[in-house]
């Protein structure tokens, strides 16, 4: 019989959730090539703005190549994917 367990989410404001194991990196939108990551992934299904139209503070990379922008600090985001991922 197969375990099943639990996926867990990572709130990344406003609502919008990611899966936490899922997430390979969060970072700030301060460097050149992180602007340009988000630059050749507009206009394509890789691009995911959960930011509300508020300011872009950080980019969360996933497993699948998806960025996803994020209003709230890379600091507040580690945080709370440290937490979730401690849960038991």
């Amino acid at each position: 019989m197969a375990t099943r367990s639990a996926t867990r989410l990572v709130n990344v404001g406003h609502g919008n959730v990611v899966v936490a194991d899922q997430i390979v990196a969060i970072v700030a939108l301060d460097s050149l090539p992180v602007k340009r990551l988000i630059e050749n992934a507009k206009g394509s299904t890789k691009l995911v703005d959960a930011t509300n139209g508020r300011r872009t503070r950080a980019v969360i990379v996933t497993e699948s190549d998806h960025l996803i922008l994020s209003s709230l600090e890379p600091a507040t985001l580690a945080q709370r994917l440290v937490t979730e991922r401690e849960v038991p």
